[in-house]
C-alpha cells in the first residue's frame, strides 16, 4: 500500500496545481540569511571540518543572518560536544533539488578535507512532483559523488520534513506531499544505508509556530537550532569533552 499511494497522488495533481499556485501568489520568496557561509571556531586540534550541502535550509533562507543557521548552530554544538576547533560551510540554494546539486554544485566545491557532511536535500524533490525512480538516480548520484570526492568523510542526511505541519501548506496539499515526501524519505533511507552514509530520523516540529519563519515554509533561528540539536549526535560521536 505504501507503493500505491506515490502513485495514487497523480490522480490528486491538479490539486496540487491549484493549491500550489495559491501558495506562491501568497509567500514572498525569501533570500539566503545574511553573514559568512565559511568560518572557524577555535578549539583543541584536531579540527573538525563540516560542510552542510542542500538547498535553502542549507542557506539558512528563512532567518536574517548566517550565524543563526543550520551550519553555524551545528558548528557551535559540536565545538561545545567535542572541544574540537571546528571549520564549517554552507554550501546551500534556493530551489535546489538532489540531481542540481549533484551536477552543478558538488563538481565546484573545491576538495577541502571535509570530515563531516550534512545533507539537506529533498524537499524541493518531492515539492516538485519528482518520482521515486527519479530521486533514486539523482540523490543516489550525488552519494556516489560525495563518496568519490570525500571517502572518509562522515555523511549524514536529513529527511524531508512533515508538509503537514508547515502553516504555509493548505491541508489537502499537505497531505498530497506529505505522501510522497514518505515515499522520497523510504528510498533516501535505502540509498543512504547502502552508499556508506547516515539516514538522520526526522525532525519532529512539535511547534509550528516557533519552528516555522514568517513564510511558513522555511526555519526560524528556533527551528534551526532544534534542527541543529537534533541532527548532532548523528554527525559526532565523539564522547562530550570534560
Amino acid at each position: 500500500m505504501s507503493r500505491l499511494l506515490p502513485l495514487l497522488t497523480w490522480l490528486a495533481f491538479p490539486i496540487y496545481v491549484w493549491q500550489g499556485l495559491g501558495v506562491r501568489r501568497r509567500t514572498s520568496r525569501m533570500l539566503p540569511a545574511q553573514g559568512p557561509v565559511l568560518h572557524r571556531l577555535d578549539g583543541r586540534e584536531p579540527a573538525i571540518s563540516l560542510l552542510v550541502l542542500g538547498d535553502s535550509s542549507a542557506a539558512s533562507v528563512g532567518i536574517g543572518r548566517s550565524e543563526d543557521g543550520l551550519a553555524a548552530q551545528l558548528a557551535g554544538l559540536i565545538r561545545e560536544r567535542t572541544g574540537r576547533a571546528v571549520t564549517w560551510r554552507a554550501a546551500g540554494f534556493n530551489s535546489a533539488t538532489s540531481g542540481q546539486i549533484r551536477d552543478y554544485v558538488l563538481p565546484n566545491l573545491s576538495a577541502d578535507a571535509w570530515t563531516h557532511i550534512v545533507l539537506a536535500i529533498g524537499t524541493n524533490d518531492t515539492k516538485n512532483f519528482h518520482s521515486v525512480p527519479r530521486f533514486k538516480k539523482d540523490f543516489g548520484g550525488l552519494l556516489y559523488a560525495l563518496r568519490a570526492k570525500w571517502p572518509e568523510a562522515r555523511v549524514v542526511w536529513s529527511p524531508v520534513l512533515e508538509f503537514t505541519r508547515a502553516p504555509a501548506m493548505p491541508p489537502l496539499l499537505g497531505k498530497i506531499l506529505e505522501i510522497r515526501a514518505g515515499a522520497v524519505n523510504r528510498m533516501g533511507e535505502r540509498l543512504c544505508l547502502e552508499r556508506g552514509a547516515v539516514p538522520a530520523p526526522r525532525l519532529p516540529i512539535t511547534d509550528p509556530a516557533v519552528g516555522f519563519s514568517t513564510d511558513g515554509f522555511h526555519a526560524s533561528e528556533a527551528g534551526y537550532r532544534a534542527w541543529a540539536e537534533h541532527l548532532l549526535g548523528f554527525v559526532v560521536t565523539d564522547a562530550p569533552h570534560d
